[in-house]
């Protein structure tokens, strides 16, 4: 008998007192594949994939870090204009200046976060704001240093066939530009 044979039938010899007694032990094919995989050695990796996914990697760090620092820069700019309008409110003028203002800049900010969700068919949303602006500065940089995207989606799908039982990849970097 073999995990072929049934769904989730396998038998393994185990040791019993001194000698070796035969039993059934429910297994899949999936198990015994996994087993087996495990003491085959890693699929061969070009040496083009692994540079590119350096490369990759290097990108993404700095778009990480330049989306980062933009959101800092925005919330600075929320605090400074927080900070200005209680000092119009309550030293400069008085609330019932100050009230159509607010209610017409948060109108603004309203339709920006509409126009945004118009655009990118993302949530407007501060994660949807970094996503929107990682995959453009992802892009951006990917073009300024001449990475490959084609290349590196075909060799990763490559490495993917080479092990089947490897896990299905995140999204290719090619998603980044609005395809797939």
């Amino acid at each position: 008998m073999n995990c072929l044979d049934g769904p989730n039938s396998g038998s393994v010899l185990r040791p019993k007192s001194k000698r070796w007694v035969k039993q059934s032990v429910p297994l899949s094919c999936l198990q015994v594949m996994k087993a087996v995989e495990g003491l085959m050695p890693p699929p061969p990796r070009s040496a083009e994939l692994e540079e590119l996914e350096l490369r990759k990697a290097e990108i993404d760090r700095e778009a990480d870090y330049l989306v980062r620092r933009e959101l800092w820069l925005g919330l600075g700019y929320l605090v400074v204009q927080t900070a200005g309008f209680m000092r119009l409110t309550f030293w400069e003028l008085t609330w019932d200046v100050m009230e159509p203002i607010c209610f017409y800049l948060t109108s603004v900010y309203f339709m920006l976060g509409y126009a945004f969700f118009l655009r990118t068919s993302r949530e407007p949303s501060f994660e949807g704001f970094f996503q929107s602006r990682f995959a453009a500065k992802q892009e951006k940089l990917m073009r300024a240093r001449g990475f490959d995207v084609r290349r590196y989606d075909e060799l990763r799908e490559r490495a993917r066939r080479a092990s089947p039982l490897m896990p299905p990849p995140p999204p290719p970097a090619s998603s980044a530009f609005g395809g797939s």
